[in-house]
């Protein structure tokens, strides 16, 4: 075996982009661009819905500015680079720069999964002990979960680019990927990995065993709490309220879930699907929240009619 010292260190890394969809790429920056567009102007008309209206600074409410804030970061995070690659041609990408990008990515989705959790505990305070919620999830209250959220995110994804750091990259350096994503670039050093995959795995199956099992807990409290009422509209009311909180969940942990599990024993999955839906994942819940909770909250949904056709009446219904 030569030795190491034979071999220099590579500065960058060159991002392939979406393995046999190359010739496709001008056209599959088209829906890529149009996400990014439509995750900043939704999420920059939710955060200004909430700021300019009164009656929409509310627990719940604050925690959809900060998933809105969060999901706005994430696109920015990963869209840039995808569109140079797709359509300038752009592949290549300074180590440095390269693992700073996975550090923010891999930070604002452990951040965003948080968000939901914390947007959980508000549906289940809201329903299970209404009596108590302005005393329990006042504005302190909302800010400290919030700031616990990020803390958390930061600290457990910082190990993973320092780890990486004290890797050698010799001679490999074609990422088969649109962006910097861990096991990507952790698969490409020229040693031993054990350690790098043991945390990232342990980080994945913490948050996601913790998160969903606290968004689980939540809502079996609530079914519990609403399937006792009485009144079928009361039942309704309370469900309906919860309706956006759900898609929201829906769209967030799917493409994780199969991104993850495909990455990890999804041997026979093309790269170009892992790679479409890992994409998806942290493009597709930027878009989608911010017209989830514009179409089943009706206050914001009436505020941004307002906004955007203010000589309309607004309909009661």
């Amino acid at each position: 075996m030569a030795d190491n010292a034979t071999h220099s260190y590579i500065s960058s890394f060159f991002l392939v982009g979406i393995p046999g969809l190359q010739a496709f790429h001008c056209w599959i920056g088209i829906p890529v661009c149009l996400l990014f567009a439509l995750a900043l102007l939704g999420n920059s008309v939710i955060i200004m819905t909430i700021k300019i209206e009164p009656s929409l600074h509310q627990p719940m409410y604050f925690f959809l500015c900060m998933l809105a804030v969060n999901d706005m970061a994430l696109a920015s995070s990963t869209a840039p680079k995808m569109l140079g690659i797709f359509w300038l041609d752009a592949h290549k990408f300074d180590f440095s720069t390269c693992l700073a990008q996975m550090y923010f990515i891999h930070t604002f989705c452990i951040i965003e999964s948080a968000l939901l959790v914390a947007m959980a505990f508000d549906r289940y305070v809201a329903i299970c002990i209404p009596l108590r919620y302005t005393t329990i999830l006042t504005t302190p209250m909302v800010t400290k979960m919030g700031l616990a959220g990020v803390i958390r995110a930061t600290f457990m994804v910082l190990p993973c680019p320092l780890l990486i750091k004290r890797l050698p990259y010799y001679t490999k350096y074609v990422i088969n990927h649109a962006y910097c994503e861990h096991m990507a670039v952790v698969k490409l050093a020229s040693a031993n990995t054990l350690i790098n995959r043991a945390y990232g795995i342990s980080v994945a199956l913490s948050v996601m065993v913790l998160d969903l099992g606290l968004i689980a807990t939540s809502y079996f409290k609530i079914l519990q709490a609403v399937f006792r009422l009485s009144s079928q509209n009361a039942r309704s009311k309370a469900l309906g309220t919860c309706a956006a909180h759900v898609c929201t969940l829906l769209v967030s942990y799917t493409p994780a879930l199969f991104s993850f599990l495909t990455h990890r024993i999804g041997k026979k999955v093309p790269p170009s699907i892992h790679i479409i839906f890992a994409s998806l994942y942290l493009l597709v819940p930027p878009t989608v929240n911010p017209l989830v909770y514009g179409v089943k909250t009706k206050q914001i949904r009436d505020r941004v009619a307002g906004l955007f056709l203010p000589n309309k009446k607004i309909s009661g219904n």
